[in-house]
């Protein structure tokens, strides 16, 4: 049989040598005002976000990085995707607000002897959806003779022109920008000017898929919404733990177990992020929580074990129910655990690299609180269970010596 309790500081050093680094470099975040450590996403600190799609072959990264810094730019980060978008997030730009664009509607002539210009649309053949609209662009049950009514009142919302006993004279060609949904390349602002110089650099930008500006007030919301998230969710969870089990050392062992878990994959974040710039987002804080929960679940388990046999082999000593309870439920906790960890594996290898840090910080977690709930958290319990027995029994003995 395998001595995991007997073993218990041989897995303390592991999880020291894990543990430590990570510490190191969190702490190097605050202290090197973010050049080293955590990297936080615009999120957090305020920015914009734009991600795009050249017409033309995909420009470099220190390409993009050149034409950011000639216009003001400089410290910007761009990303590359296997899709063909390109990421870049630079501080804080003003957006200039995007009017909406109605799709040309063919002008018919009815009986006119001159034909309506080329490329020109009436105000009044406007979809009834759009702002402006004049109210003759809706259907009338007035008899009009005018081409421009009646045009409107054969369009349909969508701005597609219904049936028309006539020929059209003079209609326009659909603008490309027009397609529902889309997000037109901005002309005006700090941004137009952007989009304007990587225009003439690469050539013009087929599409537009994110465009996003956070400020600082709502990143500074975000951040301490964060923590009290992971504070609420281990305090909850101590109390929990503690008034399940009816001691209050469960609670602590498992927030101990879980506090390893968090430090792990955040420190495992600071070390990424200041070797190869990895950021952490607003999905980072749902990982964390989703850790923090399968984490202690797993914990769970293994203490509620402990509890059964401590009624089923009572007398004997804490440490070896401790392990038959630990080796009773290590097959159970692989298997869940790989199950996920496969799942993850992969989201990781295939899935959008817009939730490629989303998934790593899970697989990480995952990883982290299966170890900790075998080689953590229960060898904590025996420990800390050894200890007030030494205690007690040395306060007994200070007891019968004083009589």
């Amino acid at each position: 049989m395998f001595d995991i309790i007997g073993k218990r500081n041989w897995f303390f050093l592991l999880s020291g040598l894990i543990v430590v680094p990570g510490l190191f470099f969190i702490l190097l975040t605050p202290l090197t005002n973010g050049a080293a450590g955590l990297r936080f996403s615009i999120d957090y600190t305020g920015g914009t976000e734009w991600q795009i799609r050249f017409a033309g072959p995909q420009p470099s990264v220190s390409a993009i990085q050149a034409v950011l810094v000639a216009q003001g730019l400089p410290g910007s980060e761009v990303q590359e995707s296997s899709d063909g978008f390109v990421t870049i997030r630079t501080k804080p730009i003003g957006l200039a607000p995007v009017s909406p664009i109605a799709t040309p509607v063919p002008v018919a002539s009815l009986g006119s002897p001159t034909p309506a210009p080329s490329g020109s649309t009436s105000p009044s053949a406007r979809p009834s959806g759009s702002p402006g609209a004049s109210p003759s662009a809706s259907p009338s049950a007035r008899p009009s003779t005018s081409a421009a009514a009646s045009a409107a009142a054969s369009a349909s919302p969508g701005g597609s022109p219904g049936p028309s006993p006539s020929k059209a004279t003079g209609a326009a060609a659909p603008s490309p920008s027009a397609t529902p949904g889309a997000i037109p390349v901005p002309t005006e602002g700090k941004l137009g000017e952007l989009a304007a110089a990587l225009q003439a650099k690469f050539g013009p930008i087929a599409e537009v898929r994110e465009q996003t500006t956070v400020g600082p007030i709502i990143s500074s919301e975000l951040i301490q919404q964060s923590i009290l998230l992971v504070l609420l969710g281990s305090l909850g969870i101590l109390l929990w733990v503690s008034i399940r089990f009816h001691d209050v050392k469960f609670g602590v062992s498992a927030i101990a177990a879980l506090l390893h878990d968090v430090i792990v994959v955040v420190g495992t974040f600071a070390i990424l992020g200041t070797l190869f710039g990895v950021q952490i987002d607003s999905l980072f804080v749902t990982a964390m929580l989703t850790v923090i929960g399968f984490s202690v679940h797993d914990t769970i388990v293994v203490f509620d074990r402990i509890r059964e046999n401590r009624a089923r082999h009572a007398g004997e000593p804490f440490d070896a129910i401790v392990n038959h309870s630990i080796l009773q439920t290590l097959g159970r906790s692989i298997n869940t655990s790989m199950t996920v960890v496969i799942t993850l594996l992969a989201l990781l290898l295939i899935g959008a690299p817009s939730i490629r840090e989303f998934v790593l910080a899970l697989l990480i977690g995952i990883i982290s609180g299966t170890y900790s709930s075998i080689f953590n958290a229960s060898p904590i319990l025996v420990v800390w269970h050894l200890w007030e027995d030494r205690r007690r029994q040395q306060n007994l003995a200070l007891a019968r010596g004083a009589r």
